[in-house]
């Protein structure tokens, strides 16, 4: 993980780094022990393939556990503030609806990289649409360019906390 780059979250996403990091540190621990016990008992542990695997599940937990803790110790977690309509900005934690040129109407929010997720409609703030949408108000015409080189073009029609 890249220690220079500032991780920003929902109070959501906190939660559910939280949550996955309680789930790893008690249920999933106790269930990669139970596995190492199981396979000790099946003897030489220089050829035992259940043993390998246990420790290999075991590494990769704990290395998701210290992510984890990494992540929450140094992430920011954005508060949303309450404004009105017609004065907020888009920014993290917003749901932000667009429109193109063509009227067809689309709804994203804005989370940070670690919570991106497009089947939710959630888009980072480092993405090109997310960085482009970032401080701009309802009404706001915006442009980027997407990955494979396409020119979008929306309009803000709606910001909401």
């Amino acid at each position: 993980m890249d220690n220079s780059a500032e991780i920003i979250l929902t109070p959501e996403g906190r939660q559910k780094l939280v949550d996955e990091l309680a789930e790893r540190e008690g249920k999933r621990r106790e269930e990669i022990v139970e596995q190492l016990k199981e396979a000790r008992g099946f003897g030489d542990l220089s050829e035992n393939a259940e043993y390998d695997a246990a420790k290999e599940a075991q590494s990769q937990n704990e290395s998701r556990i210290s992510e984890i803790r990494q992540m929450l110790a140094t992430a920011k977690v954005v508060v949303e503030g309450s404004s009105t309509q017609s004065s907020i900005q888009v920014s993290i934690g917003t749901t932000v609806d667009l429109e193109n040129e063509k009227g067809k109407k689309f709804t994203y929010t804005i989370v940070g990289t670690t919570e991106t997720n497009s089947l939710e409609h959630k888009i980072s703030t480092e993405s090109p649409a997310g960085s482009a949408l970032i401080g701009h108000k309802k009404g706001d015409t915006v442009e980027f360019t997407t990955p494979n080189g396409k020119v979008m073009k929306y309009t803000i029609v709606g910001i909401t906390r």
